[in-house]
This record gives structure tokens, C-alpha cells and sequence, in this order.
């Protein structure tokens, strides 16, 4: 039962339906989720493990707060561990992998992001964001170091937040089709240094539409 919490938690948590910053009470949690407070606590302290949510000595459990200084930072972390990762990938994915990642890719192009009244449809939204982690995590699966392969896991999770955010505000990367086309390209031609450029570009992005959103509206 902790587990089917945990992961309906998570699933709130990086669907913004539990927004960031936002106090959790075990009570209201508990009541939400048809719980105890036992399972609901078990549930915080692994999605603390996770990083999505944080223990505070006077608030108890949050969810955990977005920042332009935490964006920076997990910006800095994902450009120099994925593009790695990425590489190691390449390197020993097969016939099969490629199937997968054509595969992934198609499913992408066919599912674009939500615009305009659909940008905060959240069944539209968690659609993209399924089909957009598939294609990411489909890059790395060739990795064969399992312990890299869950560190990019992590930092995907809390990236999704600020994607969320992004999406919020209306903000979109213009160039991210272009960026799914050549990580396609790349990952096929094994080209690991063209394939980690471009994803070092496309991590960036995210990072930028909201530093200059937040320099343009300094009182938001």
C-alpha cells in the first residue's frame, strides 16, 4: 500500500497537482489518499529520498520549492552527468535499442505539447510529459551502469517540475522538435559528441525561458 502512495504522491507532485512549496499535512494527506498517517508518513520520507519533497524543522513536509538558483544548479548537475550517460548509451546500444528510440521518437512527434487552452489540461499535459520522459529515458537505456542510470532518473524527476512551471506560464522552446530530430539522428549514427551537444542545448532552455521570465516580471 506504500508504494501505491508514494507513487500516486509523486505522480501529484510532478503533475503539479500538489504544487511546489505547498504544506503537507499527514491528516489531509491520509484523508486524500484513504491511508493511515503511518503510510502516509513511510510515503514522504521516500519521496524525500527522491528530492521532491523536504522535511522542515517548523512545517514539517513540503513539496519542494522551484528557484532560478535550484534551476541553475540542477541545469550545471544534467549537463555534466546526462551528456555521459548519453555517450555510454550509444556506445553499447544495439538493433534493438534503435527500434526502441525510433520507436519512442514517433510516439514524441505524435503527441506535441499543449498550447494555448489546452496548456493547463492536465490530462494533456500528462500525456506530453509520459511520451517526453519515454523518449529521454530510451536515449540512456543502453547505459549499462545502473547506478548513472538512476542518478539520471532523479534529476529528469525534478526537472519535470520546472517543465510544469514553464508550461504555466505559457513559455515554450520553439526549437525542442528540432532537438527530439537530431537526438534521433544522432543516437542513430552512434555520434555520442553531436548527440551530447544537442542535449546539453536542449537541458539549457528550460533554464533560460525562466531566468528571462523572471527578470521580465521581477514582482511574479
Amino acid at each position: 500500500m506504500a508504494i501505491d502512495v508514494r507513487d500516486r504522491m509523486r505522480s501529484d507532485i510532478l503533475s503539479a497537482r500538489l504544487i511546489p512549496g505547498q504544506r503537507l499535512m499527514f491528516a489531509d494527506l491520509s484523508e486524500r489518499y484513504g491511508v493511515s498517517v503511518g503510510v502516509t508518513r513511510e510515503a514522504l520520507t521516500w519521496l524525500s529520498s527522491q528530492g521532491l519533497v523536504q522535511a522542515n524543522a517548523h512545517q514539517g513536509y513540503i513539496v519542494t520549492p522551484l528557484s532560478i538558483p535550484d534551476l541553475t544548479e540542477l541545469t550545471e548537475t544534467r549537463i555534466l552527468i546526462e551528456p555521459l550517460v548519453l555517450r555510454m548509451s550509444f556506445e553499447t546500444g544495439g538493433m534493438d535499442w534503435e527500434g526502441d528510440v525510433i520507436s519512442a521518437h514517433h510516439i514524441l512527434s505524435r503527441t506535441p505539447p499543449p498550447h494555448g487552452p489546452k496548456a493547463l489540461d492536465e490530462d494533456a499535459l500528462d500525456q506530453w510529459a509520459e511520451v517526453h520522459s519515454a523518449f529521454h529515458e530510451v536515449l540512456f537505456a543502453a547505459c549499462t551502469n545502473k547506478r548513472l542510470l538512476r542518478t539520471v532518473k532523479q534529476l529528469a524527476e525534478e526537472a519535470a517540475m520546472y517543465r510544469r512551471w514553464s508550461v504555466a506560464l505559457v513559455l515554450s522552446n520553439p526549437q525542442a522538435e528540432n532537438e527530439h530530430r537530431a537526438l534521433l539522428e544522432a543516437a542513430l549514427d552512434g555520434d555520442w559528441e553531436r548527440g551530447g551537444a544537442v542535449l546539453r542545448t536542449h537541458i539549457e532552455h528550460t533554464r533560460e525561458m525562466l531566468t528571462n521570465y523572471q527578470a521580465a516580471h521581477p514582482d511574479e
